[in-house]
């Protein structure tokens, strides 16, 4: 009776140590929000959006605001279409603008909202006019070499 009432601790130990290790593998892969608080979406319309993801951040001044709840393409205006969730307690001015920014170097890419000057807020089913799309690293890479190779072109001839 003994070692079956130890064996039935262990396994209860192990199982909420298991669900744990997935808490956390979710959390740190941002699959993973337990954000009870409510919310309204507004959406943005980019050229390219770059690497960014649905459930990435939306930060104001470095602060999450929100995330982005779903990415699509319209094939009328030929692009990206991003729907964002922002926090119900957070609330920015209808000229406000959203430009999709990198972590770092090569970090993950997230949405910056820089808030505007107008009197009249977004509200639920509105969208941000002003966007800038993401900076593409591997453009300004060939765009460097491009540049380089035509000088290097304009030098031989000379």
């Amino acid at each position: 009776m003994q070692k079956s009432k130890n064996d039935l601790w262990v396994g209860l130990f192990v199982l909420i140590g298991a669900a744990a290790i997935l808490f956390l593998a979710l959390k740190a892969g941002n699959l993973l929000s337990l954000s009870f608080d409510e919310s309204y979406r507004v959406d943005a319309r980019f050229d390219n959006i770059g690497g960014l993801k649905v459930r990435a951040p939306v930060k104001s001044a470095g602060v999450v605001v929100g995330r982005v709840a779903s990415i699509s393409f319209d094939d009328k205006t030929y692009q990206a279409q991003v729907q964002i969730d922002f926090d119900k307690r957070f609330s920015f001015p209808k000229d406000s603008s959203a430009k999709i920014l990198t972590a770092g170097l090569l970090g993950e890419q997230y949405i910056g909202i820089e808030p505007g000057a107008e009197e009249k807020l977004l509200a639920a089913g509105e969208s941000i006019r002003m966007t800038q799309s993401a900076v593409v690293l591997e453009n300004l890479i060939s765009q460097f070499l491009y540049n380089k190779a035509a000088d290097a072109g304009d030098g031989a001839k000379k």
